[in-house]
């Protein structure tokens, strides 16, 4: 793992939390009763808990190569985003399914919102010039439009970031 992800503050908040959001979710009971809505509601909150917690720090170190063009690390980033919004959402879903333990998710919810500042951060530094066209018209610096001409089309070879 390259050292300066291993130092970077974004990385190791996402690990903090990734940390936090698996002890919780060791609180969150199985009682066993596959019937019992609420049982089950709790379970799936569990799961997307650390998956989304887990994913945050895998989009963090894919998008980190600063040469990586624009619209890939923004694409990585949408994601990240999405996550730890899911992250958010699912803290108030388990205060709806009566997850007793409601301090340790206004703890999560804490962590995310510091991660998010860091992450607004990082985002800004993204070189938008350093630029593949998005052909689906997503992540494009201003002006540049999805069906624009490209000399690299032109290319006898296909561009590896291409879908």
């Amino acid at each position: 793992m390259d050292e300066r992800l291993k130092k970077s503050p974004l990385f190791i908040k996402s690990q903090e939390i990734y940390e936090l959001v698996r002890k919780v979710s060791l609180l969150i009971e199985d009682n066993g009763n596959e019937d019992d809505f609420n049982n089950h509601l709790l379970n799936e909150y569990k799961n997307q808990l650390n998956n989304s917690a887990l994913t945050i720090p895998a989009k963090i170190a894919g998008a980190f190569n600063e040469d990586m063009p624009y619209d890939i690390r923004m694409e990585n980033a949408t994601i990240i985003r999405k996550e730890a919004r899911t992250i958010l959402a699912t803290t108030s879903g388990l205060k709806m399914a009566k997850f007793k333990e409601l301090d340790y998710l206004e703890l999560i919810r804490s962590e995310i919102e510091e991660f998010r500042i860091l992450f607004a951060e990082w985002v800004k530094t993204f070189d938008q010039w350093n630029y593949i066209i998005d052909r689906w018209g997503l992540f494009n610096p201003p002006g540049v439009n999805y069906d624009d001409y490209d000399i690299d089309d032109d290319l006898p070879f296909k561009n590896p970031f291409d879908d």
